[in-house]
């Protein structure tokens, strides 16, 4: 398991090598389309996890976005996003264990490049993130509480996201560097000195547009793919400033034929500290594949 973070990192720069490529001002994006692919999209996964995870019957995501602006060409923009991971366990009952509430809102602004194809936004947002449980946080053994413990977090990102088209692979790229911070009076006592307060995300983003000669009226993307690493400051577990475990790597290839609507396929690589609330403690190796929403129109 050690070797594959370093092979997804070393993929995930051969696979984005061609970012920064001439770019043709004829394919302009809106800060809609932006702020989506930096939402992100919701999904649910297939009972076929591979990795050190436990059985799941599934993983869904649930991430509706409500956008606040003046018009679908506004500078800027706010987004209301009431996101909810769940698991469903492949246990007696099948249990659906402490779901993760992140309600959050989003300020987007275009400060370069208005209605280009290269162009530089900045974004905000305060996100609230709990399980919606009352018990302790630690067990009497002194491990956590997995089930019922209550966990609570409120946090600030900021960031930015430039944007451009590249016509060599007919596709829009999208790269994302932003800071997140946990103020430690913000939530749950117990998390400080074993949960990152402060983090540091980078992802990037390939949207492959259809050939011209099956182009739809409306215009899915075809075929994304998206690299994204986040290295966890602070401390943690007395763990080394500079210890891999630091770093979390996903890697997501998404399809979507042309048969389907507004769904396709996916397959991720995720290594990383688990995003799941109370499991944070846990580290993920695990290969999964599943359904996924996809709602850009270019």
């Amino acid at each position: 398991m050690k070797r594959k973070p370093v092979f997804v990192l070393f993929l995930m720069i051969l696979i984005f090598r061609g970012f920064g490529q001439e770019s043709e001002p004829l394919h302009g994006i809106s800060l809609t389309v932006i702020s989506q692919v930096n939402q992100g999209s919701s999904y649910i996964t297939f009972p076929t996890d591979i990795g050190t995870i436990e059985p799941l019957i599934f993983e869904g995501n649930l991430m509706p976005n409500f956008y606040i602006r003046k018009s679908k060409n506004s500078r800027l923009m706010g987004v209301l996003t009431p996101q909810i991971i769940i698991r469903m366990y492949h246990e007696r009952s099948y249990p659906v264990r402490t779901p993760g509430y992140i309600p959050q809102v989003t300020v987007y602004y275009m400060l370069t490049g208005f209605g280009n194809s290269r162009n530089l936004s900045l974004y905000g947002r305060f996100a609230h993130h709990s399980n919606g449980q009352d018990g302790d946080f630690f067990l009497e053994n002194g491990e956590v509480n997995l089930l019922t413990g209550d966990f609570s977090r409120n946090y600030f990102e900021t960031g930015f996201i430039k944007t451009h088209f590249n016509t060599r692979f007919n596709a829009h790229q999208f790269f994302k560097t932003s800071v997140e911070i946990h103020p430690q009076n913000l939530g749950s006592d117990e998390l400080n000195g074993i949960y990152s307060m402060y983090r540091w995300h980078n992802a990037i983003s390939i949207f492959k547009l259809p050939s011209k000669e099956s182009r739809s009226k409306k215009n899915n993307a075809d075929i994304s793919l998206k690299g994204e690493a986040t290295w966890m400051f602070g401390d943690v577990n007395d763990l080394n400033p500079i210890s891999a475990e630091r770093l979390n790597l996903s890697l997501t290839f998404y399809y979507h034929p042309k048969f389907l609507e507004d769904i396709g396929l996916f397959v991720q690589y995720y290594h990383g500290s688990d995003y799941y609330n109370m499991y944070f403690g846990h580290r993920m190796d695990v290969l999964r594949f599943g359904l996924m929403t996809e709602k850009l129109r270019f």
